[in-house]
């Protein structure tokens, strides 16, 4: 008990940390309005980490070239899949912001939940640093599953989990989200696996990484 309420305290601590360091004139954020990517064990290779690092840096430039300060997204990228979430102005915004990332080099799909209306306020973005600081203490202290096969990312209350987990460790991982204080809704972004997929994936090379065109169009 002792240990669990320590790792629960430290993941808070973070959150915390976090919340500090938000900026109301932060508008574009990289890896997702509050990610909490495990470090260790990460079922990724550490090809594609990088390649998810490199497609989330590219697709934040492109989107505020177009876009300015005038939207808030949150682009997080993993194992390829791009999860788009925030606030844009129009309809029309919405759909640019999900053709600028579809375009991007590497990216194999895009998951659009942008929404439609004013940007959210810093209490806001504050209050999901902390439920997802929650949430991802609630993964870690579950002794059923695998918290490195979690990424989590909170927006206006909406917990979204990605990564690459089996069916019962979605399902687990949702049941526990669900039951964390201040959460609204649970939004599914795994890609599904079968315990030979994590295998074969533990075993294979990583993937070769490709960049940018610098004389393509978007540059």
């Amino acid at each position: 008990m002792k240990l669990t309420m320590n790792r629960t305290a430290c993941t808070l601590l973070a959150a915390a940390a976090l919340v500090a360091g938000l900026s109301a004139c932060a508008p574009l954020v990289v890896g997702g309005a509050v990610m909490g990517g495990m470090m260790a064990a990460d079922r990724r290779t550490t090809g594609t980490q990088v390649e998810d690092e490199g497609i989330e840096l590219r697709a934040a430039n492109r989107i505020r070239e177009v876009l300015g300060d005038r939207a808030h997204v949150n682009v997080t990228s993993y194992n390829r899949q791009v999860l788009l979430t925030g606030e844009v102005p129009t309809a029309q915004d919405r759909a640019t912001v999900e053709q600028i990332v579809a375009g991007v080099n590497n990216v194999r799909s895009v998951v659009n939940d942008l929404a439609v209306m004013p940007g959210s306020t810093l209490g806001q973005r504050s209050n999901d640093v902390l439920i997802s600081g929650k949430v991802r203490a609630s993964l870690v202290d579950a002794k059923d599953i695998t918290s490195s096969a979690f990424k989590v990312v909170t927006e206006r209350g909406a917990v979204y989990l990605m990564g690459m987990a089996t069916a019962r460790e979605a399902a687990r991982g949702t049941e526990i989200a669900r039951g964390v204080s201040g959460v609204t809704k649970v939004v599914r972004v795994f890609e599904i696996v079968t315990e030979d997929d994590l295998r074969r994936n533990s075993t294979q090379p990583p993937p070769t990484v490709t960049t940018d065109n610098p004389a393509s169009p978007g540059q």
